[in-house]
């Protein structure tokens, strides 16, 4: 990281905005790796850049965190409604889209992340109202389509679907503390996954 920033420091004239936010994210997240406290004054020693064009990007800390903790997450691309729409919504929540992104976000960030936003509830919510809201969308949005179309239930929650849905992967990663890779876990996704599927597609 150091020769990217000496890098960046020596070229000609003002470096752009995004090569700016991205020196200052870079060394948030390796103060996040190293689980060290973000402070500003820091991050301009790590990125090199100043403490004002900080500001002017992030108003506050908790903003800063938050794009930080967000770096290496995907939101899903939009889900075929028109096929098969039960292994579609799995596939979109547990399958290899899911894996891939757990090689670009690592299982000791992902720890990391639980705690620093279980210990902020200020972090907690600027979260989630920034960046964990919108990878909801996909999975909420082909859920209401099918809704519509009378292919779930029509009092279907969809909210608390998805919640029930995720809240089955966190439960393996976070209580259990088992990875989405093996075996036994994926059986367990399988088996959870179809018992809520069986509520959703009863008629009302």
């Amino acid at each position: 990281m150091a020769a990217v920033q000496t890098e960046a420091r020596r070229r000609p004239g003002r470096p752009r905005d995004e090569e700016l936010e991205q020196l200052v994210l870079d060394a948030a997240l390796d103060l996040i790796d190293s689980e060290q406290e973000i402070t500003v004054s820091k991050l301009v020693e790590l990125s090199g850049v100043s403490r004002a064009a900080i500001y002017r990007r992030w108003p506050s800390m908790t903003l800063l965190i938050a794009s930080a903790l967000n770096i290496g997450r995907v939101v899903q691309p939009a889900i075929n409604v028109d096929g098969d729409l039960r292994q579609n919504i799995f596939d979109s929540l547990y399958g290899r889209s899911l894996e891939q992104a757990a090689q670009m976000y690592s299982e000791s960030r992902f720890r990391h992340r639980i705690r620093l936003v279980m210990a902020d509830r200020e972090l907690q919510r600027t979260y989630w109202e920034s960046h964990v809201k919108r990878r909801r969308i996909p999975v909420e949005d082909a859920l209401r389509e099918a809704v519509s179309r009378g292919m779930l239930r029509r009092d279907l929650d969809v909210e608390a679907c998805f919640d029930t849905l995720a809240g089955v992967a966190y439960y393996q990663l976070v209580v259990r503390g088992e990875a989405i890779r093996l075996p036994e876990t994926r059986a367990r996704l399988e088996a959870a996954f179809e018992t809520v599927w069986r509520g959703m597609i009863l008629a009302s």
